[in-house]
């Protein structure tokens, strides 16, 4: 019997600033777009965008089996606080957990200190008479009554989603769940979250605030996800519309819309995937993935060829790099840091005379002044364009016109005038400050796990990455920089490189001096056939690949750290099993063990997930031999030079393999353009791949 002809994939990516669209062939070649986001109904851009590269590519709708997803629109409405009018039915005596948060002073010198303002109002947060142990044996019954008083609450405020948080219900559901069933039959249009499904995991405060977040976010999401599926299946689309989660796997229609908050991270995550390959592929071990747009960029560390990942997030920090200034949520989520640094990021003169860049964007709409769309304010697009690292002609593929002169206008009169600077320096003041926001941003994260930047090296892409990673590489001291083919829409590519996969937590607390197998065998079983329910939604591979952790610390200790399990049936000699695996953790991350003290293990995680789609075998490896004809010169302020010099502009597209340039120069493609500073000298690698190794360094 033959096999069943290979069917074309689609990947979306909707950005603050920009949609990336990626149609891969069955053959493995890809078509591309990049589109201005559509901010009243973000659809539109990703069905435009479809649109263009299925003509391009000349396919139908039934030419494709299987479109892939991630977008921003969770995060943006919890920044933003654009949700949902949102209800929090909690334990009676419990309603302030969620504004008193851990009680703890992430910015001690700050007398003044702001904290991240609560989802759900305090009169919004309604207590219920009920009450669990922590074994989850009922204390007090659940009063019903107290439920139904909540209604005229609840229509007074034209409250439109309800998070249902308890006490100890993450190990009994029962009370939530009947909460749930009176609500729904009193109200049927209500959006519920039920904390005991979207984070049934201890620790009171972060399982609230992400059960809050995602009925937040619920009613958005779920309106834009059903939406998009229907316009798409009125397009002919049948196949399988999967989401990008932000644990690095993919996840389901249904999954997504009843748990958003998985989607806060999926564009970075779809980024991150990326690196991971480019990192298996150029046998790069240790790496940070540098990731620019319009609106945000993202770093993230790799080791070994995996990111760094946790179960914990916090979004909309208050203090940039402050952990507990931001929303916690527990999700699986890749580690990385995000701050107000794009393309479309403002600039402007604060009250100390200094120059300031972000978090604030101009977006799509207007988007930075060189767009010619109505903006008249400095962004870091603006500066770009006038230091000469956007070659005009290729720029978006042609489809948009640059305007220069808006953007000189826009950096004379918001910083130039302001400090007395020329219009070369102005523009270089807000390039420079927005690559020391991102160095400050890459070392404190690299920080917080004890790492050295300057024996990594990067990976960059995103629409604004090529243009600065370079300079952040100087600043960094990283030797050399690696920006793939279509880097311009780099995390949309990811999606494609990523599994079905998904994630289920569960939290019994056990100590492995008193370790009870049978409940443990129970949890993990219940654990894989939800897990699996979800993945087979979405895949039909035959091997599945399944992961288990448990999140295990010292008796008395306040936090725990990741261990892998064996995946088996587990025994009362398991005890020592995961005694020695946790020891073994503790070491790496330590440098010791503690002798005398009993281990617990507060969480057990269970993965499923497909095999990741396979790398293209590697070509042969070519050396760099060739200088390739330049197509023109343009002007470009360099900072080593600290001034302008003349750099030769390189199409990607006609650059092969072994070909060598040396700094200054713009390699440039419809998506981005990668700048060679002076102090890089680029190449062409075996699989296209632009290869910037500093000078000095190529015989390391």
């Amino acid at each position: 019997m033959a096999d069943p002809p290979k069917l074309a994939r689609l990947a979306v990516d909707i950005g603050g600033t920009f949609t990336d669209v990626v149609l891969e062939r069955a053959d493995g070649s890809r078509v591309t777009t990049k589109l201005l986001t559509t901010q009243a109904h973000p659809g539109e851009a990703v069905l435009r965008g479809i649109d263009e590269v299925m003509q391009r590519a000349g396919l139908a709708a039934n030419d494709v089996g299987l479109i892939i997803h991630g977008t921003t629109l969770a995060t943006n409405a919890l920044i933003e606080r654009s949700g949902a009018t949102t209800a929090l039915l909690t334990t009676e005596g419990h309603r302030d957990a969620l504004e008193m948060a851990h009680e703890d002073r992430f910015e001690q010198y700050d007398i003044d200190i702001d904290r991240p303002r609560p989802l759900v109002p305090r009169y919004l947060r309604l207590p219920i008479r009920e009450r669990m142990d922590r074994d989850g044996n009922v204390l007090i019954a659940l009063d019903e009554l107290s439920i139904e008083a909540t209604l005229p609450i609840l229509d007074e405020h034209e409250v439109e989603s309800v998070a249902i948080g308890y006490l100890h219900a993450f190990v009994n559901a029962d009370h939530e769940e009947r909460t749930a069933e009176i609500l729904l039959a009193a109200r049927p249009d209500l959006s519920l979250t039920l904390a005991s499904e979207v984070c049934p995991e201890i620790r009171e405060f972060e399982r609230m605030s992400t059960a809050c977040a995602n009925a937040y976010v619920r009613p958005l999401m779920a309106r834009y996800l059903e939406r998009l599926a229907r316009e798409l299946g009125e397009r002919g689309y049948a196949c399988p519309f999967l989401l990008m989660t932000s644990g690095g796997g993919l996840t389901t229609l249904d999954t997504a819309t009843r748990f958003p908050i998985r989607l806060v991270e999926s564009g970075p995550a779809g980024g991150a995937i990326l690196a991971q390959q480019v990192a298996r592929e150029t046998e790069l071990e240790r790496l940070l993935s540098f990731d620019m747009g319009g609106t945000t960029a993202k770093l993230c560390l790799l080791d070994n060829y995996e990111p760094l990942t946790s179960r914990s997030f916090e979004v909309d920090r208050v203090y940039r790099f402050k952990k507990g200034s931001g929303l916690p949520v527990r999700i699986p989520v890749i580690e990385m840091v995000e701050i107000g640094a794009g393309g479309g990021s403002v600039a402007h003169i604060d009250k100390l005379g200094r120059i300031q860049v972000g978090p604030e964007s101009a977006g799509s709409e207007p988007g930075p002044a060189a767009y010619g769309r109505g903006g008249t304010r400095a962004t870091v697009t603006d500066a770009d364009v006038h230091l000469g690292r956007v070659y005009a002609e290729t720029f978006a593929g042609g489809a948009l016109q640059l305007d220069s002169d808006a953007s000189i206008t826009a950096i004379e009169n918001d910083i130039c005038r302001g400090m007395n600077l020329d219009l070369d320096l102005g523009a270089f003041g807000i390039s420079e400050v927005v690559d020391e926001n991102m160095t400050a941003a890459a070392r404190a994260h690299a920080a917080e796990f004890g790492m050295d930047l300057g024996q990594r090296d990067m990976v960059a892409f995103g629409g604004a990455a090529p243009l600065h990673a370079a300079r952040l590489g100087q600043k960094l001291g990283i030797r050399r920089i690696v920006v793939p083919t279509e880097a311009g829409v780099g995390s949309a590519i990811g999606f494609l490189l990523a599994p079905v996969a998904y994630e289920v937590v569960r939290s019994r607390r056990q100590t492995l001096s008193s370790l009870q197998p049978d409940l443990i065998n129970g949890l993990m079983h219940d654990m894989f056939q939800e897990a699996l329910a979800v993945v087979k939604q979405g895949s039909s591979a035959p091997d599945l690949i399944e992961t288990r952790q448990a999140y295990m610390r010292y008796v008395g200790q306040g936090h725990e750290i990741a261990v892998n399990l064996p995946v088996e049936k587990y025994d009362a000699g398991h005890a020592a099993v995961f005694q020695q695996a946790f020891e073994a953790a503790y070491t790496q991350l330590y440098g010791r063990t503690i002798d005398g003290i009993d281990v617990e293990a507060l969480s057990w995680t269970l993965t499923i997930s497909a095999p990741a789609p396979a790398a293209p075998a590697a070509p042969p490896a070519v050396s760099a031999s060739r200088s390739p004809e330049p197509v023109g010169r343009q002007s470009c302020f360099d900072p080593a030079m600290a001034g302008r010099t003349d750099a030769h502009v390189f199409l990607r597209d006609q650059l092969a393999p072994g070909d060598r340039i040396s700094g200054p120069a713009l390699i440039t493609e419809d998506q981005t353009t990668t700048v060679v500073t002076s102090s890089y000298d680029a190449t062409i690698d075996a699989r296209g791949y632009i290869v910037l190794t500093r000078r000095g360094d190529d015989d390391e």
